[in-house]
């Protein structure tokens, strides 16, 4: 049976690989080599996989060249965008931070131009309290030489009044008397009422002085007032949309801080020019509307630094992992990334991105070196994988202090900065202060 099958196979083969000879000749003799169909196969299948095996292994170094060349080119026009990417965001927080020291000025201008307006406002008060003043004494003497007048009417009446008793020498001596001291009082009486239509007319022209003053005045206020109102509305706008962008009630946030500092006083008090219960003037509601906004605008201010809307780096940094949802980089799966990586170099600083207490500074599985800082309003920022911690639990800290250095602990693939921001115990993504913040710092 095998000696058939042998046979069989034999035949195959040489009807494809028929039986060759090699011959050999030298100078003294002449030899062969003969090739069996069996070895005519066996080299033709060796041969075959000699090449299909050469033909394998250089495209797959070809393969692999050509890979490692796009794949370098790929991670150098990255390293090129996010470079660009760097350079404009630095540009534009320098845009910002001009645009908030630009605000500062106009804030501070504003104070200045409201304490002149005040000062101004209070000495035409005064101006207008001395003429009431002077117009009640000129009324006064007025009154007085009107009843003087009468009382002389009436003297006059009782001396020219007929008396028959008396003779008329005595009558004509008493008629030259009355005759002179009726000139004398009346000349008296004239240079009074001259004097005092003198005092009246200056005070006509001072009323009318006054007057025009006070008008120049209210129109110079109304431009100062306008100027004043429209420099608040562009500082607290972007202010106010930063909050909003970031998901927290503006209002809410202003309640919390006015009854932090609720101490009464100060250059931002309402102004109050009237004693005697009068309606408040125009300037003056004006005016305390400006302030009450001079106010907000402080609270803002002081709201910013209580909310994680600072950086935590001031380095040149790379986004990397975003917020949500993410293949876990050691394979573990499909899972939920609760923060956003920063990734940067070893050691750069770590800032604290608002005021507030420390109240977690050690090991924690997962986060490795982890720092955890509670702030107003609910809000906890936490700052993992660090390589070094430089602050201690109960330790307060402001928005810019270093707090500690980028690392590469616990979970991590490569030095970054992992940063949360959480909200009432939830996490909220980082990005929503950071990108809100980008408009105002």
């Amino acid at each position: 049976m095998l000696t058939r099958l042998s046979y069989r196979i034999h035949t195959t083969l040489e009807r494809y690989f028929p039986e060759q000879r090699l011959f050999l000749k030298s100078d003294t003799d002449t030899r062969f080599i003969r090739l069996r169909p069996s070895t005519q196969a066996i080299a033709v299948v060796v041969g075959s996989l000699v090449l299909a095996w050469t033909i394998l292994a250089t495209a797959i170094l070809l393969m692999d060249s050509i890979s490692a060349g796009t794949s370098r080119e790929q991670i150098a026009r990255q390293q090129v965008l996010y470079e660009h990417r760097l350079n404009d965001l630095s540009d534009d927080r320098d845009l910002r931070a001009n645009e908030a020291a630009s605000a500062q000025k106009r804030f501070n201008l504003a104070l200045a131009q409201v304490a002149s307006m005040q000062a101004r406002l209070l000495a035409s008060e005064d101006r207008r309290r001395e003429l009431e003043t002077g117009i009640d004494v000129i009324q006064n003497t007025l009154r007085g030489v009107i009843k003087e007048r009468d009382q002389v009417r009436e003297q006059l009446a009782a001396v020219v009044t007929p008396d028959a008793g008396r003779s008329e020498e005595e009558k004509l001596r008493d008629t030259e008397a009355t005759v002179d001291f009726l000139t004398s009082s009346l000349g008296s009486t004239a240079q009074e009422r001259d004097v005092m239509e003198g005092a009246a007319a200056k005070a006509d022209e001072r009323v009318a002085a006054i007057t025009l003053e006070k008008q120049q005045l209210e129109t110079s206020n109304d431009v100062i007032f306008t100027q004043l109102e429209q420099a608040l509305t562009v500082s607290v706008e972007p202010l106010d949309k930063m909050f909003r962008q970031a998901g927290l009630d503006p209002e809410d946030m202003l309640s919390a801080v006015r009854k932090g500092y609720g101490g009464q006083g100060g250059p931002l008090t309402p102004i109050v020019l009237s004693t005697k219960g009068l309606p408040a003037l125009k300037s003056e509601a004006r005016a305390n509307a400006i302030l009450k906004d001079l106010d907000n605008m402080n609270l803002y201010r002081m709201a910013a630094f209580k909310a994680p809307f600072g950086m935590p780096v001031n380095t040149s940094v790379r986004y990397t992992s975003g917020f949500g949802g993410r293949d876990d980089p050691f394979g573990r799966g499909h899972r939920k990334h609760e923060g956003q990586d920063l990734a940067g170099d070893y050691g750069a600083p770590i800032l604290a991105s608002a005021d507030g207490t420390v109240t977690f500074a050690g090991w924690s599985n997962g986060y490795g070196r982890l720092i955890k800082i509670q702030h107003a309003f609910g809000i906890e920022t936490r700052y993992g994988h660090l390589s070094q911690i430089r602050v201690e639990v109960g330790q307060k800290v402001s928005r810019g202090d270093r707090i500690g250095d980028m690392g590469n602990s616990g979970r991590s693939t490569g030095t970054h900065l992992h940063y949360e921001i959480r909200i009432g115990g939830s996490a909220i993504n980082p990005m929503t202060f950071i990108k809100a913040a980008k408009n105002v710092f």
